[in-house]
């Protein structure tokens, strides 16, 4: 049996003691391979971007001042004195009097302030007519007006989408310093459980966990490393593990947790070193037969071998420490409130997470419905739940009509109508 079970809280805080949840190191990465990484240090921009300052329309690059008075029946005159294309670095100078054509993007040439639409101009050879005055500043994109030189333009810790990526290059930066990701080995243990695509005999199941797990690695930006199915045999289970604790930052097992007499995880991880085995149990439904090691420094997470438990003891207890070994912050929950559309029952003495499925009234409330109650072997109960509830340790029951807080597995989803 179990030594002692712990609450979760209790388990959550035993990890946070017990752990560094420090980002395991920093490597530098390319600007191609940067999406989604999470940033080690501060950017500060080397240059101003835009390095110039350039016109944002085509027309002609004026002195503000000398449109003074231009409208639609009133023209001013300049003289044209040369043409700015893009790319080029023009020794156009706009005197007094004078204007340049230019095209959107083109450095504004010296002696000029302002650029006049090409739709607001009639050229007449060297001459040409404005009908619309601008102003100092109008239809030119200053130098440093988007970024200054000096600035801090992205902060250590923010993750890189594709806006972020874009900044970088704007700074001319070939490579960036990244948090790295976590190397998380994901073993499978059992005698019941085969590799998908190969032949499934009387008896065998093909392997969840480690599809799942691995998946669920990645989207806490973790780099999964699988090590495939060990049976249910102590000396074979303990060289895998010192292999893959030799390689990883973090183990994850599924399966041998439980009280029968092949279940040989908790036995294996605690003679594998200090200070070994810190939590044998925690007062969950699903998940009660959770393990959580620490063997010289690194954490091992043995987790049940039914996939709903599994995945639902990884969320709640593995994925904060994988995010911060990442570099990255927890994401604060989703939660939407929902009427339960029956009697919901929690295990006694134990916190429960009921899954659900999420419906929507025609009055636009939602209804709240358990899927699979009690199957925690069955994958569609997670892949048919929107969220879960949480149900403390101290309810006999929800009724159904009661008002129940929804912890969504996603931020957004589109639900059905209510029959």
């Amino acid at each position: 049996m179990f030594r002692k079970l712990v609450s979760l809280d209790e388990a959550k805080r035993i990890v946070k003691q017990s752990l560094s949840l420090k980002p395991v190191g920093v490597e530098r990465v390319s600007l191609s391979e940067a999406h989604n990484r999470v940033l080690a240090e501060d950017v500060v921009a080397l240059r101003d971007v835009p390095p110039f300052s350039r016109s944002t329309v085509d027309g002609f690059a004026v002195r503000a001042a000398d449109t003074f008075g231009a409208d639609e029946d009133r023209s001013v005159a300049l003289k044209l004195c040369g043409s700015i294309r893009v790319g080029e670095n023009s020794s156009v100078v706009v005197e007094k009097g004078e204007t340049a054509e230019i095209v959107t993007g083109a450095p504004l040439p010296q002696g000029a302030d302002a650029v006049v639409m090409l739709e607001y101009v009639v050229q007449k050879g060297k001459t040409v007519l404005t009908h619309r005055a601008v102003s100092r500043g109008e239809n030119v994109m200053e130098a440093g007006s988007d970024i200054h030189e000096g600035a801090v333009t992205l902060k250590m810790g923010q993750a890189l989408s594709s806006r972020e990526v874009g900044v970088l290059a704007a700074l001319g930066l070939k490579q960036v310093d990244v948090y790295k990701r976590p190397r998380v080995a994901v073993i499978s243990t059992g005698a019941e459980i085969v590799e998908p695509g190969k032949p499934l005999t009387p008896g065998k199941i093909y392997d969840i966990n480690a599809h799942t797990l691995s998946a669920a690695v990645k989207e806490c930006d973790g780099e999964p490393v699988s090590w495939g199915i060990v049976l249910d045999e102590a000396s074979r289970l303990k060289a895998t593990l010192k292999e893959a604790l030799d390689s990883a930052d973090v183990v994850v097992t599924s399966g041998g947790v439980s009280v029968g007499p092949t279940d040989v995880v908790p036995q294996v991880i605690n003679a594998l070193g200090e200070p070994g085995v810190i939590v044998s149990g925690i007062a969950v439904k699903p998940g009660k037969p959770t393990t959580i090691a620490i063997v010289n420094g690194k954490p091992v997470f043995s987790l049940p071998g039914h996939p709903t438990s599994a995945l639902l003891i990884f969320h709640l207890l593995v994925r904060p420490l994988i995010l911060s070994m990442a570099g990255r912050q927890e994401e604060t929950p989703v939660l939407v409130k929902a009427t339960a559309s029956a009697k919901m029952f929690p295990a006694r003495g134990r916190r429960t997470f009921i899954m659900v499925s999420l419906t929507r009234e025609k009055s636009g409330g939602l209804f709240a419905s358990p899927v699979g109650l009690g199957l925690s072997g069955a994958i569609t109960t997670l892949a048919e739940a929107d969220g879960f509830v949480e149900v403390e340790e101290s309810r006999q029951f929800i009724n159904a009509g009661e008002e129940v807080t929804v912890r969504l597995f996603k931020p957004v989803r589109v639900v059905s109508w209510r029959k």
